[in-house]
């Protein structure tokens, strides 16, 4: 210890340095300096920055639970007589889900969009979920990236309905439009969920006595599977994880075919989703252990 520090062995602080009344003087800030000034700038502009962010997260958790309402709805197709009434239901759905999309594309009107994707991506990935869900339903085909984004192009004039008493501001912007793309990687994550909706879809099926849909969805995935494997590791973090999940998928949809294909003719239909179920469980504690 330095003689410097004095016998009680405390070290001086810098501004003892200076007479007291000179420390006083300092907290007397000019309010209208350049610094300050700008600095409220900077302040003015990350509250609302935050601000927005804050929205964004709000707008995304809607799309996320409107999303799963959709694909909840869907589920019901393999036990309902009717599929044109919940397809339909479905599309006023997802129309509620845009209106919600099309307030982000207002949101992000004039700023970066990547400054802002980890706010709205879950809710994305979820609405692609949705969208492709309902497309394979209706075609027993995947949606391409382009004809979703063509679907999230708006005009004010749709969401003018919202507004009972438009404003002049809102007359002048009648004919501006609004466009939300997908990036590939929300549409990716997005079409990897979807392959556990369909495994959960070939359940219902064989449990409702239905030998077609496990056979469709089977070829489906296999050629899904065959289009992640071509990215590999090569793709973002997030779609090499959900590859494993993809796999897992595809192989509990191919143990129903088996299923059905070996057994189908020998085991009542009422039986069929007993027998499948506790294939699925063996293959669930084949990869745990594995």
């Amino acid at each position: 210890m330095s003689n410097k520090e004095g016998s009680g062995g405390f070290r001086k602080r810098k501004h003892d340095n200076f007479p007291h009344n000179q420390r006083r003087e300092g907290k007397d800030v000019n309010s209208s300096s350049p610094v300050m000034l700008a600095f409220k700038s900077f302040q003015q502009e990350l509250d609302a920055r935050h601000d927005k962010h804050e929205r964004l997260v709000k707008l995304s958790r809607d799309i996320t639970v409107e999303s799963k309402r959709t694909i909840f709805l869907l589920h019901r197709i393999t036990s309902a007589p009717d599929i044109e009434d919940i397809l339909a239901e479905s599309e006023i759905k997802l129309d509620g889900v845009r209106q919600k999309i099309l307030q982000v594309a207002q949101e992000l009107s004039g700023e970066d969009l990547h400054q802002f994707h980890r706010a709205i991506t879950t809710g994305l990935q979820e609405y692609v979920e949705a969208v492709s869900f309902q497309h394979f339903i209706k075609t027993r085909s995947l949606i391409s990236m382009d004809e979703i984004n063509k679907q999230l192009i708006f005009t004010t004039e749709d969401s003018g309905k919202e507004n009972k008493t438009p404003s002049s501001d809102a007359l002048e912007k009648q004919f501006d439009s609004w466009q939300l793309r997908i990036t590939p990687v929300d549409y990716l994550l997005g079409v990897a969920d979807l392959t556990g909706e369909l495994m959960r879809m070939c359940i219902n099926s064989v449990g409702n006595g239905d030998i077609d849909t496990p056979f469709e969805v089977s070829q489906f995935l296999r050629q899904v599977y065959d289009g992640f494997s071509f990215i590999g590791n090569t793709g973002p973090y997030e779609v090499s994880k959900k590859l494993y999940t993809l796999k897992q998928s595809l192989a509990k949809v191919e143990n129903a075919c088996y299923a059905l294909k070996v057994r189908g003719s020998e085991i009542p239909k009422h039986m069929l989703a007993d027998v499948f179920s506790v294939k699925t469980e063996m293959i669930d504690q084949e990869d745990g252990i594995s």
